[in-house]
């Protein structure tokens, strides 16, 4: 199930993205950044079932590899350290990631032809589109 989301996406549309990084704690000037970046989304899958994410942005890039249903660390792109455990429910990837006794769920879906990825974290929610490249 996971191999639909594989492939290249480039970012459409972002809602809301400042406000889920003011809650995580960002500061301004790295929000400022991150909200006008405008990211393109790799996602590899190994024969071993190790999916690989990467972020590419003029400013950073990031990458993550996991297995489903396994906790792994991530260092966010705000230096966040965190645990993070990715699992496949109907057809969506939800990410649990945690750190300082806080908490983000960020679940990618495909819609349609869009990559479609929620970021939630208290009562805020990020709607950022992504579509094929």
């Amino acid at each position: 199930m996971a191999e639909k989301f594989v492939g290249t996406w480039k970012i459409v549309e972002s809602e809301n993205f400042d406000e889920y990084l003011k809650e995580l704690g960002v500061g301004f000037a790295l929000r400022q950044i991150a909200s006008r970046a405008k990211p393109s989304q790799i996602v590899t899958l190994d024969t071993d079932g190790t999916i690989t994410m990467k972020t590419l942005t003029t400013f950073k890039n990031t990458e993550i590899k996991f297995k489903l249903n396994e906790e792994f660390e991530q260092i966010t792109g705000d230096d966040r350290k965190t645990k993070n455990v990715v699992t496949l429910d109907n057809g969506v990837m939800i990410q649990k990631q945690t750190w300082d006794d806080k908490e983000t769920t960020i679940e990618r879906e495909l819609v349609g032809d869009k990559f479609i990825v929620r970021c939630k974290a208290g009562d805020v929610v990020s709607v950022r589109t992504y579509a094929r490249a």
